[in-house]
């Protein structure tokens, strides 16, 4: 495999799935389970080199929600703790990250 340079992006494997989550919580409402996708997305982009299109997606996201990353991941861990977020859709073979 050829090195990549610093400023050459780079294809995430799951952007093509996490581009329509992200662009479908762009659209809906801030549920449990929206919030715990937009947290687990924002870490799994972080620091990312390229996607800059679902990382533009992620901020806006949080903007329309009125949240900042501090305040989203406080309601998750709330959320997390219950455990109930991703009970039924693990029932069908996703995994949480």
């Amino acid at each position: 495999m050829a090195p990549t340079s610093e400023n050459q992006e780079q294809q995430h494997p799951q952007a093509h799935i996490d581009g329509a989550t992200v662009k479908s919580l762009l659209e809906q409402d801030p549920t449990d389970y929206n919030l715990a996708e937009l947290a687990r997305l924002l870490i799994r982009y972080r620091g990312f080199p390229g996607a800059r299109d679902i990382q533009d997606n992620l901020q806006k996201t949080l903007q329309r929600w009125s949240l900042t990353e501090e305040q989203l991941y406080a309601k998750t861990r709330v959320i997390h703790a219950a455990g109930r977020v991703y009970k039924n859709r693990n029932k069908r073979g996703e995994e949480e990250d």
